[in-house]
């Protein structure tokens, strides 16, 4: 145990990449093609910065995790993130398959300290929840990631349906995850700054909204959903608007039978909160404790390494309850972790 006698799990990790070791993973026919996932052109990453050593190597990762007392980390996607431009659907379905044979491995080495979620190609989406079985039945997936941006599509579709009943069945998580390669409105801006600004709160909240208004949660009950790297200060603005809408314009939602508000509120919908969140306890008071999980970003330049754990257990104006269930009670009843 790290701290308070209770464990602490990051719920919102990254793995950075490694290109040779993905490869490795695919077909021999398909290792030497040139692009394994497209990019863009900002110069995203901030050199010197500590992360810039910290890519892929496993031995420095664990390390770094013991120094924060951090006892479990489940990674999500780097270069990954931008699996949802991948145009051919059979590239994308053999990309994400490599890339989930990969992480399984890479975490294996870890002795259990280090989790994944699943990349799903939903660009195919039979093959979508065909991979979402394997990867959470035969290579011990944590969960799997649903990306809010690229091409302009709601979440409530109903061509996402079959992809929510089978991870409704197999129990596991959604992550909802945002992402600086397409997303909405950057097209505006001529520097990153802005860009990164921006980026995941809007995506995050179009993707939200989409699946709450849509009835996700009325039609799928116990599927468990999780918005990331946002924040969670946003959240009761967030709410409270989706109410009123829904309030004076309910005949336009017909599959929800209640306030959105309630549905967030149930603890199937978690929201991931940062140390440093000024507006960290208001959300609590207002969303309660048992939605609110601790995302690290680590090793991202934008993270706040070091001491992250700390910034939140130092807090006095967050309850021991509200910092066990953020840390620990939270993650494990989101994720299918050893233990859980």
């Amino acid at each position: 145990m790290s701290v308070n006698r209770f464990s602490v799990i990051d719920a919102d990790g990254h793995m950075m990449e490694n290109d040779a070791e993905l490869r490795r993973k695919l077909p021999p026919e398909a290792r030497e093609r040139r692009t394994l996932i497209p990019l863009d052109t900002w110069q995203r990453y901030l050199e010197g910065h500590p992360s810039e050593k910290r890519r892929a190597d496993l031995q420095a990762r664990l390390a770094d995790m013991k120094s924060e007392g951090i006892d479990i980390s489940v990674m999500y996607p780097t270069v990954g993130l931008n699996h949802i431009a991948i145009q051919e659907k059979s590239w994308a379905v053999e990309v994400a398959r490599a890339y989930n044979d990969y992480l399984a491995e890479f975490c294996a080495q870890s002795g259990g300290v280090l989790a994944y979620v699943a990349l799903l190609p939903i660009q195919d989406m039979p093959a979508a929840v065909e991979e979402l079985n394997r990867a959470c039945t035969k290579l011990n997936a944590a969960g799997a990631m649903l990306p809010c941006n690229g091409p302009p599509k709601d979440l409530s579709n109903e061509e996402f349906w079959p992809l929510y009943e089978e991870a409704e069945r197999l129990g596991v998580g959604l992550g909802v995850h945002g992402n600086s390669f397409a997303a909405t409105g950057i097209e505006r801006f001529q520097s990153f700054i802005k860009v990164h600004t921006v980026a995941f709160p809007l995506d995050i909240m179009l993707a939200l909204t989409g699946m709450v208004l849509g009835g996700i949660p009325e039609k799928f009950p116990n599927l468990k959903l999780a918005f990331l790297e946002a924040g969670v200060g946003w959240v009761p603005y967030w709410l409270e608007r989706m109410d009123e809408e829904w309030e004076r314009r309910r005949s336009e939602a017909p599959l929800v039978k209640r306030k959105p508000s309630e549905y967030c509120k149930e603890g199937n919908i978690f929201f991931s909160c940062e140390a440093e969140e000024e507006g960290l306890a208001y959300a609590l008071d207002k969303l309660g404790e048992d939605i609110v999980i601790w995302a690290s970003d680590y090793p991202h330049w934008d993270m706040t390494w070091p001491n992250m754990v700390h910034d939140i257990t130092k807090r006095t104006d967050i309850s021991d309850s509200a910092k066990r269930k953020i840390f620990d009670d939270n993650p494990r009843r989101f994720y299918r972790l050893n233990g859980s």
